[in-house]
């Protein structure tokens, strides 16, 4: 590990979790690779915890052979509909924007698949007949590998509610590793609403492209996104080498950070493939993280003066 440009870690011990979100406008562009690569490369020098905020196929622990320390379920909150207390105002229908709730003659159907667990119809209720409840969606594990941690939440098999186990891993993170240096979080793809909450909190985003048509227009909808989340960003150009320069012309002229490329090679490819970690046998690698990470600490530093 070079670190010739980084600032001492130790400077920053006593500082708050830097937290790196690492996105895309589309699936299949890198995000994984960067983030279990970057979080590796930091482990080799201090602690860091890896985040998988992809619910709903988290795979970043397939490159680390970690021990389970913490496991724990995750819940969604719904209504409860109890029709002995109900007056059948219809109150709860009409709060509802997710359509989670609908009066059919003299009874209230809860949809629990639509619900987005804002509270909206139970906190308005007039005669409290629709008290929330816990309803299991899935599973937060957390796991050690050396110096870093590396947590994930995985939903049931056709849970659709991404969301709120989102925030509850964040949640996670934020109590038990606030004394960490870095967080990383490996964000779901495209530019819904898990990539939103996923990235609402970031000090930093990442997004990961690469020089192809479907790329430049994915990473189009994800520097809108940031923009309007008012995030501050840039992007990591990935299998550099295999398309045309429209990614690098849009970034020059829309004035976005290209913080480093990865190169395009079949090797680079049959690792990844067979759940190795890259930047170890690629130097090329390891310079664009140490570049990266750079950039990051510097950003870090002048946040905390």
């Amino acid at each position: 590990m070079s670190y010739n440009t980084i600032r001492d870690f130790k400077s920053m011990k006593n500082q708050q979790t830097f937290k790196i979100a690492i996105a895309s406008g589309k699936g299949g562009t890198g995000k994984t690779t960067l983030s279990t690569n970057l979080a590796a490369y930091i482990a080799e020098r201090e602690a860091v915890v890896l985040v998988d905020l992809d619910v709903e196929e988290p795979n970043s622990g397939l490159f680390f052979n970690g021990t389970l320390v913490h496991e724990e379920d995750n819940h969604n909150m719904t209504p409860n509909w109890d029709a002995t207390k109900c007056t059948l105002c219809g109150l709860c229908e009409e709060v509802c924007n997710f359509n989670a709730i609908i009066q059919l003659g003299e009874t209230i159907m809860v949809y629990p698949k639509l619900c987005h667990s804002c509270y909206a119809c139970s906190e308005l209720c007039p005669a409290s007949a629709l008290p929330m409840q816990p309803t299991k969606i899935g599973v937060l594990r957390d796991y050690r590998w050396g110096k870093l941690h590396y947590v994930e939440s995985r939903l049931n098999v056709g849970e659709e509610q991404a969301v709120s186990s989102i925030a509850k891993t964040q949640r996670y993170v934020a109590e038990k590793y606030a004394h960490i240096p870095f967080a990383i979080f490996d964000s779901p793809p495209g530019t819904s609403c898990p990539v939103m909450e996923a990235t609402k909190d970031a000090d930093y985003v990442i997004l990961v492209t690469e020089p192809t048509p479907f790329g430049l227009h994915d990473l189009k909808l994800a520097v809108e996104t940031m923009r309007e989340l008012e995030r501050d960003f840039g992007v990591v150009i990935n299998r550099d080498g295999i398309g045309d320069e429209e990614v690098i012309n849009y970034c020059n002229a829309e004035s976005v950070e290209i913080l480093a490329k990865i190169p395009n090679k079949r090797e680079i490819a049959e690792l990844y493939s067979r759940g190795n970690l890259i930047y170890p046998q690629f130097p090329e690698v390891e310079s664009a993280l140490n570049d990266i990470l750079d950039f990051c600490l510097s950003i870090k530093e002048g946040a905390s003066k």
